[in-house]
């Protein structure tokens, strides 16, 4: 984004941080270099591999060494993408902490924002410039690092240590889910840094808050969409849905109860079934989101988010009218 491009608060915004977003892009683009260097590196070793004739699943004499080398590259790779999917789902908590303190809790701290409002910029103008420059490079920058993700996991699952889509450091690291934490977080930091008016203490309950909303989430996300259920009769045969994530199992009654999982655990085959006996139990279910569940669970909870992050910016600029008119 060109500083000559913008004009008014939006510009002053720009320059006054502007060591910021330009440190920010940089490991940005560090780590997206990382992540493909690291994955041109392993394609050259298993090519490389691929030329020897060896196989990880029958190995032979003379093979060992071709092997753990072969499986090495792919283990640091997979170990790369948790801690990448690890520093996509801090990233939120980051840019929260940067509007509630240096952009907005620090301002009016010390005194700065004075400066802005007396050269005819009123209070709502200055924190929609506030609000607007960081949302637009974050939603742009975290849009940029998760395509990046989720093409280096679809590369990662071509190897020996696959990722599943639920699991929450890769749920939360593609998709819409994380543009949505980061414009929530934007604004709640936002209005942490107006009602506290104190660097610190407005960066901790961002962070506080951020937690709370993860916590949250990921206690309700298996209700966000309706689940499949598949049953199958006791004792037969049952194959668990490839890429499904359970969301929970147990038993049928002949009425049509559910039952836990360990309502008849027994120490005994007999008493074991005679406890499905007794209990009328005829069937057991499992309960699951498929592969195909991703997208619509990705935009319910970016919906929550979105709802909730609009409620944080309506209520920061009542908070800013109520004080400075």
């Amino acid at each position: 984004m060109s500083t000559l491009s913008l004009s008014g608060p939006a510009r002053v915004v720009v320059l006054q941080h502007r060591r910021t977003l330009w440190t920010v892009g940089a490991l940005a683009l560090a780590g997206i270099a990382t992540v493909v260097g690291t994955w041109l590196w392993m394609g050259s070793v298993s090519h490389s591999f691929a030329g020897t004739g060896c196989s990880v699943e029958h190995t032979v004499m003379g093979c060992g060494v071709p092997v753990r080398h072969f499986l090495a590259s792919e283990h640091i790779f997979s170990r790369l993408l948790t801690y990448a999917g690890l520093v996509m789902m801090l990233l939120p908590a980051l840019i929260g902490m940067f509007v509630a303190g240096p952009m907005i809790g620090r301002e009016l701290e010390s005194g700065t924002y004075k400066l802005s409002w007396t050269q005819a910029v009123s209070p709502a103008r200055w924190l929609a410039a506030k609000l607007a420059v960081p949302a637009v490079l974050s939603l742009a920058g975290v849009s940029v690092l998760s395509a990046v993700y989720a093409w280096a996991r679809a590369q990662g699952n071509n190897t020996h240590y696959t990722s599943q889509w639920y699991d929450r450091e890769v749920y939360g690291s593609m998709g819409t889910v994380p543009a949505g934490y980061a414009l929530c977080m934007l604004a709640f930091g936002a209005l942490a840094g107006l009602v506290l008016r104190r660097t610190v203490s407005a960066m901790f309950v961002t962070v506080i808050g951020y937690s709370a909303l993860v916590m949250a989430l990921n206690t309700v996300r298996n209700d966000l969409w309706p689940t499949r259920t598949d049953t199958s009769a006791v004792g037969s045969a049952y194959g668990f849905p490839f890429g499904g994530a359970d969301t929970g199992q147990g038993w049928l009654t002949s009425g049509g109860k559910r039952l836990p999982a360990d309502v008849c655990q027994k120490n005994t085959p007999v008493e074991f079934k005679n406890c499905l006996t007794e209990e009328h139990i005829t069937l057991r279910y499992l309960d699951y989101h498929p592969a195909s569940h991703f997208w619509p669970l990705q935009l319910v909870e970016t919906g929550i988010l979105l709802v909730l992050a609009a409620a944080a910016v309506a209520l920061a600029f009542r908070v800013l009218r109520r004080r400075h008119g």
